[in-house]
């Protein structure tokens, strides 16, 4: 019990270093990034930095490895939708880290009252208030002008997230529309480790590789309003049945161990 308990400060220990380290970096790299983004080309050497810089350093520091595996080609000059599993904050980075083009994340409004980083995501991302109609109807105005640029959006498509005991949430239908709308090929990404390795609850984790599966992107050429439903369901049980099928179990065996936590707590 004494070992148990000294692990479990350590691992609180390591995630505090987490938010330190992440938050002290955005301070430091904050005149920069917010000096590129007066500039309208400014978000290119933006998300360079961000993703050179930024995420890699955070991940070496917690500990991480990333491992990446394309089981498909892509082309650089062209546009995707990335969706991606969403089980951990470190997927932020992993993300950045692991795509295989620039990108725009499409995040909720929240996260503007952030200091520093809420001032940089206000400008360099594009926000929607979930509550507001309105503002989930302007992302799709927002994602053109994000793609006439050259560049792919990002969407972690899951309906809720923080449950540590369900292994991929619903999708919402949204970002399947924006695919459609703009007849942007789907690009499905697994983050095979993070949901054991780094999940929400602060008292689990540890570090080492992270495995990112990059698979053959879905094509929506030709699809209408009327085929949203189909491709959100094709690309919900393509990550599903990868998190089920990884011959590690790294994000079946995190609920039975988040479970047995619940119980003996």
């Amino acid at each position: 019990m004494y070992f148990y308990d000294q692990m479990k400060f350590l691992i609180v220990l390591w995630r505090a270093w987490f938010y330190l380290l992440s938050s002290t970096l955005v301070v430091l790299l904050f005149p920069l990034l917010a000096f590129l983004l007066l500039f309208p080309n400014g978000y290119r050497p933006f998300f360079w930095i961000a993703r050179n810089v930024w995420a890699r350093l955070v991940l070496a520091g917690m500990g991480f490895r990333m491992k990446k595996v394309f089981k498909t080609d892509w082309d650089p000059q062209k546009s995707y939708l990335l969706v991606a599993n969403h089980s951990s904050y470190i997927d932020i980075m992993l993300m950045f880290a692991a795509a295989p083009n620039p990108f725009v994340f499409v995040g909720k409004k929240e996260l503007v009252n952030i200091p520093f980083f809420g001032y940089l995501f206000k400008r360099a991302a594009i926000m929607v208030d979930r509550s507001s109609s309105k503002s989930r109807y302007g992302v799709y105005g927002r994602a053109k002008k994000v793609l006439d640029k050259g560049y792919s959006v990002c969407i972690f498509p899951e309906k809720d997230y923080l449950d540590e005991t369900i292994l991929l949430n619903p999708f919402k239908k949204g970002a399947f529309r924006i695919a459609i709308d703009h007849q942007l090929p789907v690009f499905p990404m697994i983050f095979l480790d993070c949901k054991r390795k780094f999940p929400w609850n602060t008292t689990h984790g540890y570090p080492g590789v992270l495995r990112v599966d990059l698979h053959p992107p879905l094509p929506t050429e030709g699809l209408t309003e009327k085929d949203i439903f189909v491709l959100q369901e094709k690309t919900y049980e393509l990550i599903h049945s990868e998190l089920v099928n990884d011959p590690k179990q790294s994000a079946v065996e995190a609920i039975d161990v988040w479970k047995k936590a619940t119980q003996t707590s």
